[in-house]
């Protein structure tokens, strides 16, 4: 008697179905922190879930819908199974929760939705995916974000923030009249007492 094989493919998890191009689960903090700053001026929507959250996998069907009516907005899954100290880090304690960041603004909101306030997040979609430019680089997540990730033993992540620039100076008309006082030296005995040039006699018109 032969024995028919039947292979069994691989059961897709409820947060793998109906990805799109947009969308992208992270594998950690690292990859996180590159994603938001190699966005540019994309709207970036980072998407914390659960495995065992039912109103993480209710709510998914719809995030696929909306990802797939807007292909300019990138999408980022955080699992927070796997990434419970990066999640922790970044002050994230409710699911679902969502956060939006765009070029040098960073951070636009946050907020947690379900399917019942799904209206939520579509406002927030639509207030914030119009095109725009960013005046200055991508900003990503808050430096005290990235201070928290950094200082997590967990994480393999390092962050060393750039110093920052000392802001101009902006001397008044009455300071510098002071700074001028005090580096110009004071006319000798001597010059004082040389005669003042006489004035030059212009000739008369008169005749």
């Amino acid at each position: 008697m032969k024995i028919l094989g039947i292979g069994i493919g691989k059961a897709q998890k409820w947060w793998e179905k109906g990805l799109l191009p947009n969308m992208k689960e992270v594998t950690g903090a690292q990859d996180l922190v590159d994603s938001l700053l190699h966005a540019g001026d994309k709207l970036v929507v980072v998407d914390f879930f659960s495995p065992g959250c039912g109103g993480c996998k209710a709510l998914h069907p719809k995030i696929c819908q909306l990802a797939e009516m807007n292909p300019h907005v990138q999408f980022l899954q955080v699992n927070y199974e796997e990434h419970k100290s990066m999640c922790y880090a970044l002050n994230v304690h409710v699911l679902p929760f969502f956060r939006f960041y765009r070029g040098a603004h960073g951070r636009l909101c946050s907020f947690s939705c379900t399917n019942a306030t799904i209206k939520k997040f579509k406002d927030a979609l639509a207030k914030h995916s119009t095109d725009r430019c960013s005046l200055g680089p991508t900003k990503g997540l808050e430096e005290k974000e990235l201070l928290a990730l950094s200082a997590n033993k967990d994480l393999s992540f390092v962050y060393d923030p750039l110093p920052k620039e000392e802001p101009p100076v902006f001397v008044s008309e009455r300071e510098g009249e002071e700074i001028l006082t005090a580096v110009t030296p004071p006319l000798s005995h001597e010059a004082m007492l040389l005669p003042l040039p006489l004035p030059i006699p212009f000739p008369s018109t008169t005749r």
